[in-house]
Formats: structure tokens, C-alpha cells, sequence
């Protein structure tokens, strides 16, 4: 017995020695103990499992940076947790526990290092006021609402946390995790120190070394380089990345320029204690923008996090979610983002767009993570917010603005301006999964005919194939649909064909050629032996394969597709639906391996118990890389491509619309928000969601008009068209087996759907004015209060009104049995849309009338808005008369406007300069139309009346190009209505007004 006590003593005292011994892993400084030297320090009821998939070795384990250790204790493949990360050498140790009893938990205690030794003369309980092991202790030195999790999405306890190295400071014995402020946090001292600074032709680069602290999740990387790129004068540039080894990058190609920006807004200070961190400082203000001094940097293999504190707690963007608020919630809110087939709901859903706003006193700056990898953030009181994700680097984008509309422009020019839509498609469209027949398709449309309420475009679920089978049609329930089609289109209408990502393996043979050519062309997606076919389960009956986008082959089958299909139905553009990718079986319909790909140590906030539910495993190959790289670059990867097969398959712009959509995806694709629910809460989240994409980059957007889950009701029907009117996507859909909801199932819901529908079609030339500049320019279409009026505070929060470009404020109804609605007026002077009279309110609430048939809508003053006479589709409307709406603005304001023209559906209309843009103004009594490019035949069109509202006094002549002009009226009002002008678009003009006396403007008066 006393042998096997002696054997113990001499296996703890080597144990100890090997605590302080750095061994060599693959040129790596990891700790690492063998399977003969287990650390008694750590007992097998304390070991952090490192390696918890199937196959482990000692190679595999210390590869890791982990512990071996086969002694009958669980896990074998361990955390060491007893690392020492100070760097004060033994002989200069000042005993921060003299007493007797010394031990690490009390040593923590007094917020002193614990670092073991064998040598009795040589205090283990020490202070180094540079590094931190944590403990049970509350530092002072950081505030509650700046604490960092320590242990992320998961229970933990105190000796768990403080196995990591970090604080347990709380009321709670438990640690659960809840949207609050976490108990266990890390130290600031933990993270990197500065290794050497130096700078670059495109601005600094600093080298990184991490501090000596406990592992969270393995394979750390040890040395770290930031590249900070100063790209543009609005645009930087921050790469923080492993120097030694080749990781994963998003293929988004932003041009980084060979010097740096000669005056950029922005300058860095680089902070080397307690730990690195970096701030980026706007220049004009001195504002710190962004603080990553708070903390919490960590670079492994398959975690990375940074966090950074921001100038205010107005963040907005990150997504896809569906999100409560347009401004977050910072009360450590946590979201993660991972592309998923998940209807409408606060969690992870279809697309990946890790962008995000925030306030910085009335100005704005935007930052841009360039990271397809599963990934999260929590948002903190600090104000600040936790980025984290499993793979990749950390490569970051910073736009100064400093107005939102610049940040907005700076980021779309980086990542691609968005897609220009063709003029059909500001239109209303009808859809639903479940027509079932084309009876029933046919139905719906003349029901909507029949009313007046216009239509432009028709849509085809799967309900319409054969057997769900993409490029097929049912030729019993849907006999004639080729004919249909074309006899529509023949009086105006568009049709949209759905196409999904899943192609069955199963039809028989030389019966499904879309199959036989795919498999010739070997497109698919392929398992992690790179040649088996990835395969699923989607709509069709049997097993399908998905086709794999970023493959060459592959794109040019599925352009030849498209065509082929188009011979028999003439589709007018793509509906590319499930493309996250969806799949019904869990990961294959072999399952998936257990490995470190499919079931990483950490999963963010993502909805599922594994990263492969509802998708294809993560060991999955494309031509891009691995699904656990590029999963949510998957529906970015079919963008591309689809345009293109619809422009080869049709000769015109066409359209391609998108569920799933990852940053840039707009310069290709649109999007609707998916699969939400007849609920009145979704009617109003709509918005946010709107609001969101105009962010991303993608400004044509909108919900499925009534909801596409449940039975709508008349009223909720009713207020989602009058707000669907102003989506810039305005669609009516729903699901298989609900109620029919076209708006042409109720007198009632038909007659108010083509009162706002007319004013919307009133409005396209408007809309498709501001999708011109959006395209050119980056600007937002669908834009919130806040970007437009960020100077006042309370726009900030406002998220159930919203604007289209500069010139129209829209407030709908979003309540049950609601009659009125609480409006906000910004400072400015605003006009009604009916009557064009001016409101007594700016800078102020009031509650407005709003019965069942009306939406309020205000025109903002300073602003000219074209228009054009309605009718029942674009293609009869383009032809009918324009007109000019000019709103005054406040005393000495010059009144301003655009119109763009082209033929509404060339590919090219823009590069080959065939349009007209013309700027229109009203200053100095004179109403000025001013061409700046015209190079297309209008085939007559003119501007033949123009609207001046709140013009304070009658004019006694008009001339219009020095002619003297007799045909206009003036109301109570204060209306001007000029008509029967003949103004040709493609032709500058001037419009005079002659006074008795000047006309007075009203004073802006002070709030």
C-alpha cells in the first residue's frame, strides 16, 4: 500500500513539473501531456472533453493541443486547464498567499495567478497585474454591461468557468443562459499581445502572439496577423487572419487597391494592454466607432470571435431573422445567422447577411464581416456587440458614411449594386402554392380582372409539375397551361415558373431528361469522398441530387435547361425556391459522419441540434469547398447563373427571385421574406424585414401579401394589401390548403386592393425612378424615417412607417379593429396624397383617420414626384399621359426631383445608353425639366399635367417654353393643376409662373 502511495506522490510531482513545460505541437506552442503523465491537477469529474467524435487518437487529441490520457477516467482527450499565463520568471515571484494553505480557488480569489511548480521556495499563488486566470471574484475593472460570455450558448457552473480561465461574478449558483448579463466572463488581459507593428503600401500591419490561457474549444492559432487596409476614403478594411496556414474566404470579390486612401475618415489606435485591441475613430468628430479594446478576441480553427464596443445602442441590420424591431434590442440580445429553410420566426432563416448600421451622433457608419461560416452575435448594453463564427477569418469592412444613405451607396459599391428590375415588375403579382389546376389559376386571374384591380404578373408553384419534378408540367390538372400562358402574356401579363434545387434520381430511365443531362455532365453536389453524389429528399417522390452552382458544368446545364423549358412554357423569369439548400432527410439519406465538420465543439444560435438539419451534411464537397464553408453561399452560387439563363432563355431583363440570398446576391436576384403566417404581428414585421434587405443591398423586396400559412380574414387582407401596395415586391401568396385570398374572393377586399393598387401604379414611374438610382447610385428604395431624418432622435425607434426614397411617407393600419393610425411627421412641411392639402404638423404625432378603405400617404415637401396615369397592368399603363407633382418645401428651399425612362425591359438599356433621366426643379417661380441624357424614343410620351402643392397664391399667367399657357386651375387647397401641357419626356422644358407679388412660403417654425 505505501508503494502505491509512494507512486502516486511521484506521478503528482511529475504532473506538476509538466505544468509549466511548453511542448512543441506541428510548430505550434501548445500543452500537451502524454498518455503516460496524466496531470493529477485535473481529475477525470473536471476534464473538458476535447475530442468528442468518433476515431480519436493521442495524434488526433494533440493535434488539438489537447491532453491524452487513458486512465480509466472520461473524457480521454482533455483541456489542459492548467496552464500558466504569466510570464514573470520564477526568481521574481512576490507570494500573493504567504499563509499556510495555500491552493488555486483561494489564490483566484484575490484575483492573484496560480502557476504550479515542484520547487517549494517558488510561490505557485502570485500577482501579475497583466494576465488573469479568472476566479471567483468580481473585477472592478469591468462593468457589468461590458462583460463578455465566457462560456457561450451553454450551462455552465463555477468550476467550469473558471476552468476556462474566467470570472464567476453573480447571484446565481447555476449560470443558466438567458438573455442577460452573463455570470461567467472572460478577463480583458486574455486574447493576444502585440508582437510588431509595421506599416504597408495599403496602410499597417500588426503581428499577434496569444496570451497563455486555458483553450475554449482546441486548435488555437497562436500567432495572428490584422492587416488594417485603408481602401477608400470611406472604406476600411480590417483582415485578421493565420499568416502560417490558408483558411477560407468568401469568393466576394472587393477591389482592395494597391495604396492606401490619400484622406481617409477614419484613423486607427492600436491599444497593446491588457490585451491587444484596436480602435477605428471617425476623424471629423474624434467619435470611437468601434472598440475591440473591450475584449474577448479568440482565433482557433473552428472558433473565432471579436467583440467591439460601438458609439450608441442604435444598431441595425444583421439577418436573415425576423426580428421584433427595426432597431435592436441590445440587452444581450443573442441571434445567430446560418442560411435554413425555417418559415418566418425570430431565429436563423433563409439568407446570411452579416451587415450592420449604427448610429454615431447624427452621423452613421456601417461594418461588413465577410464570413459564410455558421455564426452569431449578441448585442450588449455596453453598447457594443459579441461576433462569433466557427470557421474562416475575421475579415471586416468599415463604411463611414456619414450619412446613411452614403453608408448604404459605399457598401453596395463594394459588393455590387443591386439588380435593376424590368418595369413589369413594379407591378402587382399574383402566386399560390396549391392552384392545383388550371381552373383554379385561371380563376383567380379573371376574379382579379374582373374588379379592375391591376395585375402584371402570374406565378407557377410546384403544384404545377409533374410529379414535382422541375422543368415539367402536369398535362392532366394543368392541360393547356403552354396555351394559357401565352394568351396571357398576349394581353399584357408576365408569368414566373418556380425551379427548385432537386433533381430526382429515381424517375425511370430516359424518362426525366433534365436528370440524364445533369448526370452526363456529372453537376452535382458530392459527398466527402468528392465523387459519390450527395443525396437528399425534397418535393419529388423519389430521392433527388442537388445541383452543385459554383461548378461550370453545371451552370451552363442549368441555363440549357431553362431554355429547353422555355420552348414549352413561356416563363417571362425564376422563382428559385429551397435553395439554402432544403432537405427533407436529416443531413443524406445516408445520415452524415460524425466528425469535427458536422458537429463542430460550438454551434451558434441556430435553430436545429445539428448544423446538417434540414440541409446536407457539412463534410459535403462543391467546387467552392466544403457545405461547413459554403452552405449559406449556396442560393448566392444560383443567382448568378439563373440571370443568366433567363436573359439567354428570354433576350430581355427578366427577373429571378430568391429565397435564400447571401451578401451580393442583389446584384443578381430579389427577394421575398418567405414563409410567414396570416397573423397580424407578421403584417407588421414585414417592414422591419423590408427595411432590413434595403440595407443588404437587395431594395426589391416584400412579404407574401395576406400570409402564406393559416386562413387570412377580410380585415387583415384588406390592411396587408393597402401596405403590400407599397412593398417594392408586392405579391399576393399562399399556401397549399388555406382559403383562396386573391383579392378577387370579396367585393370588399376588391375594391380597396384597386383603390391603393392605382395609387401604387400611379406612383411606378416614381418607384422605378428610384430603382434606376439604386442601381446606380446604391441608394435604399424602401427606406426608414431614421435614415432620412437620423438628426432627430425620435425617428430612431420608428419601424411601422416608412418611406419610399426621400418623397413619400406611408403609414398603414397594423392593428386589428384599427381605425386610426399614430403617425410621426419629421420636420418638414407634408402634403396628402388625395387632396395635396398641407398638414399642421412637423416634428410631432398625431393620430390620423384610417378606415378600412384607406392607407394615409404624404408627400414630403422639397420634393418632385413623376407619375402617370393607372391602369389595369404596366403594359397599357407605360402608355398612358405622365404627370409632375411638385411639393413645396420651407422658405429658399429649391423643390427637386428625377424621371428615368427606358423601354422598361432591355438587359442593357442602361450600358448601351439608351434612356432618358431628366432632372426637374422648381426654384425661382420657375418649374424647370432639365434632360441629361436622351437617347430613346418614347414613342410620344408626354408629361400632361403638373400638380404645386401649398403654393401660397394663384398665379396670374403661366408660359411654358416662352408660350403663354391658359389651362390650369387653382383651389382652396393652395393646389396649383396645370394640364393639358404636352410635355415631351425627351425634351428639357421651363414653366413660368407670373405673380401680382411674390407668393409667400411659410417660415419653418422652431420645435
Amino acid at each position: 500500500m505505501k508503494n502505491i502511495y509512494l507512486l502516486l506522490l511521484v506521478v503528482a510531482s511529475l504532473s506538476w513539473k509538466l505544468d509549466s513545460m511548453k511542448i512543441h505541437v506541428r510548430d505550434q506552442h501548445k500543452e500537451t501531456l502524454s498518455a503516460k503523465n496524466c496531470p493529477a491537477t485535473t481529475p477525470p469529474e473536471s476534464r473538458r472533453q476535447c475530442y468528442p467524435w468518433a476515431g480519436l487518437t493521442q495524434e488526433k487529441c494533440e493535434a488539438r493541443g489537447c491532453v491524452y490520457c487513458v486512465d480509466n477516467g472520461n473524457p480521454t482527450c482533455f483541456f489542459n486547464d492548467n496552464v500558466c499565463p504569466s510570464e514573470i520568471p520564477e526568481d521574481q515571484r512576490v507570494d500573493c498567499f504567504p499563509e499556510p494553505g495555500s491552493n488555486k480557488q483561494d489564490c483566484l480569489k484575490r484575483n492573484c495567478i496560480w502557476c504550479s511548480n515542484s520547487n517549494p521556495n517558488v510561490p505557485a499563488c502570485f500577482r501579475d497585474e497583466k494576465v488573469s486566470l479568472g476566479g471567483e471574484f468580481c473585477p472592478n475593472n469591468i462593468r457589468v454591461e461590458e462583460r463578455i460570455d465566457c462560456y457561450p450558448l451553454e450551462d455552465t457552473n463555477k468550476d467550469k468557468c473558471i476552468s476556462r480561465g474566467c470570472y464567476w461574478c453573480g447571484e446565481s449558483s447555476k449560470g443558466e443562459k438567458q438573455d442577460n448579463f452573463p455570470y461567467c466572463f472572460i478577463p480583458k488581459s486574455h486574447g493576444y499581445k502585440q508582437i510588431s507593428v509595421s506599416d504597408t503600401n495599403k496602410g499597417q500591419r500588426v503581428t499577434l502572439e496569444r496570451r497563455n490561457t486555458p483553450s475554449w474549444f482546441g486548435e488555437d492559432i497562436n500567432r495572428v496577423v490584422i492587416d488594417f487596409e485603408f481602401q477608400e476614403n470611406h472604406r476600411l478594411r480590417v483582415k485578421i487572419f493565420d499568416p502560417s496556414k490558408e483558411r477560407f474566404e468568401v469568393p466576394l470579390d472587393i477591389p482592395s487597391p494597391n495604396t492606401k486612401a490619400p484622406n481617409p475618415l477614419y484613423r486607427i489606435e492600436l491599444t497593446e494592454e491588457p490585451a491587444f485591441g484596436f480602435k477605428v475613430i471617425r476623424t471629423t468628430t474624434n467619435q470611437i466607432l468601434y472598440d475591440s479594446t473591450i475584449g474577448g478576441m479568440i482565433i482557433s480553427d473552428k472558433f473565432l470571435q471579436i467583440a467591439g464596443k460601438l458609439a450608441s445602442n442604435k444598431v441595425y441590420g444583421f439577418g436573415e431573422n425576423e426580428h421584433p424591431t427595426f432597431a435592436h434590442d441590445t440587452n444581450w440580445k443573442r441571434w445567430g445567422i446560418f442560411a435554413r429553410d425555417q418559415p418566418v420566426s425570430p431565429t436563423n432563416l433563409y439568407g446570411v447577411h452579416p451587415f450592420f448600421t449604427s448610429i454615431d451622433g447624427s452621423n452613421m457608419f456601417g461594418v461588413f464581416i465577410k464570413n459564410s461560416h455558421a455564426q452569431g452575435i449578441q448585442l450588449t448594453p455596453a453598447p457594443g456587440i459579441i461576433y462569433h463564427t466557427i470557421g474562416g477569418i475575421l475579415d471586416m469592412y468599415f463604411f463611414l458614411g456619414p450619412s446613411p444613405s452614403n453608408v448604404v451607396s459605399q457598401f453596395t459599391e463594394a459588393i455590387g449594386r443591386p439588380f435593376f428590375p424590368p418595369y413589369w415588375g413594379m407591378g402587382f403579382q399574383l402566386s399560390r402554392y396549391g392552384f392545383n389546376s388550371l381552373q383554379n389559376m385561371s380563376l383567380a386571374v379573371q376574379r382579379t380582372r374582373q374588379y379592375g384591380v391591376p395585375l402584371d404578373v402570374l406565378y407557377g408553384d410546384i403544384d404545377v409539375f409533374r410529379d414535382n419534378l422541375d422543368f415539367t408540367y402536369d398535362e392532366v390538372r394543368y392541360a393547356g397551361l403552354p396555351e394559357y400562358i401565352k394568351k396571357i402574356r398576349g394581353e399584357g401579363m408576365k408569368y414566373i415558373q418556380i425551379q427548385d434545387p432537386c433533381i430526382s434520381n429515381g424517375e425511370p430511365a430516359g424518362s426525366y431528361p433534365p436528370y440524364d443531362r445533369g448526370q452526363a455532365a456529372d453537376v452535382w453536389v458530392k459527398e466527402f469522398d468528392n465523387v459519390t453524389n450527395a443525396e437528399g429528399k425534397v418535393w419529388p417522390l423519389n430521392n433527388v441530387f442537388f445541383p452543385d452552382y459554383s461548378k461550370q458544368s453545371c451552370q451552363e446545364w442549368w441555363i440549357q435547361e431553362n431554355i429547353e423549358y422555355r420552348k414549352t412554357i413561356e416563363f417571362d423569369g425564376i422563382w428559385i425556391d429551397m435553395n439554402e439548400p432544403a432537405n427533407f432527410a436529416k443531413g443524406s439519406t445516408k445520415g452524415c459522419r460524425d466528425n469535427p465538420l458536422n458537429r463542430p465543439l460550438f454551434k451558434p444560435k441556430i435553430m436545429g441540434d445539428t448544423l446538417y438539419d434540414k440541409t446536407v451534411c457539412m463534410d459535403y464537397e462543391t467546387v467552392l469547398g466544403s457545405q461547413y464553408d459554403t452552405h449559406s453561399l449556396y442560393g448566392w452560387s444560383e443567382a448568378e447563373p439563373s440571370l443568366r439563363a433567363m436573359r439567354r432563355a428570354t433576350g430581355k431583363r427578366s427577373l429571378v427571385v430568391s429565397r435564400s440570398t447571401y451578401t451580393g446576391a442583389g446584384k443578381y436576384a430579389v427577394h421575398w421574406l418567405g414563409d410567414n403566417k396570416s397573423q397580424w404581428d407578421d403584417l407588421a414585421r414585414s417592414i422591419i424585414g423590408c427595411l432590413e434587405f434595403n440595407l443588404f443591398g437587395i431594395p426589391y423586396v416584400g412579404a407574401d401579401i395576406c400570409g402564406f400559412f393559416d386562413d387570412t380574414t377580410l380585415e387583415l387582407c384588406t390592411r396587408w394589401h393597402q401596405l403590400g401596395a407599397f412593398y417594392t415586391f408586392s405579391r399576393n401568396h399562399n399556401a397549399i390548403r388555406q382559403q383562396d385570398q386573391d383579392p378577387g374572393v370579396h367585393p370588399t377586399l376588391a375594391t380597396f386592393t384597386k383603390d391603393v393598387l392605382e395609387i401604387r401604379y400611379t406612383l411606378i414611374p416614381f418607384l422605378y425612378t428610384l430603382f434606376y438610382e439604386a442601381h446606380t447610385q446604391g441608394h435604399t428604395v424602401m427606406r426608414s424615417l431614421m435614415e432620412q431624418f437620423i438628426k432627430d432622435s425620435e425617428t430612431h425607434n420608428i419601424d411601422k412607417q416608412f418611406m419610399w426614397g426621400s418623397a413619400i411617407l406611408i403609414n398603414p393600419v397594423l392593428e386589428q379593429g384599427a381605425s386610426t393610425v399614430d403617425v410621426y411627421f419629421p420636420d418638414d412641411r407634408w402634403y396628402t396624397w388625395s387632396t395635396g392639402v398641407e398638414v399642421p404638423f412637423r416634428k410631432q404625432r398625431s393620430i390620423i383617420s384610417a378606415p378600412l378603405n384607406v392607407i394615409p400617404i404624404y408627400m414630403r415637401g422639397g420634393s418632385i414626384i413623376p407619375t402617370q396615369v393607372p391602369a389595369n397592368s404596366t403594359f397599357y399603363s407605360r402608355k398612358n399621359p405622365l404627370g409632375i407633382i411638385v411639393n413645396q418645401g420651407d422658405l429658399d428651399d429649391s423643390v427637386k426631383g428625377t424621371f428615368y425612362w427606358d423601354d422598361g425591359e432591355s438587359s442593357d438599356s442602361i450600358e448601351s445608353l439608351k434612356y432618358i433621366y431628366m432632372d426637374l426643379e422648381f426654384k425661382d417661380n420657375s418649374i424647370v425639366g432639365t434632360i441629361q441624357h436622351s437617347n430613346y424614343s418614347s414613342g410620344g410620351l408626354f408629361f400632361e399635367n403638373v400638380k404645386v402643392n401649398g403654393l401660397q397664391v394663384a398665379p396670374v399667367t403661366i408660359t411654358v417654353d416662352g408660350q403663354a399657357h391658359t389651362d390650369f386651375t387653382y383651389n382652396q387647397n393652395k393646389v396649383l393643376e396645370i394640364t393639358n401641357l404636352r410635355l415631351s419626356i425627351e425634351r428639357s422644358f421651363r414653366i413660368e409662373l407670373s405673380f401680382n407679388k411674390a407668393p409667400k412660403k411659410p417660415i419653418k417654425e422652431k420645435p
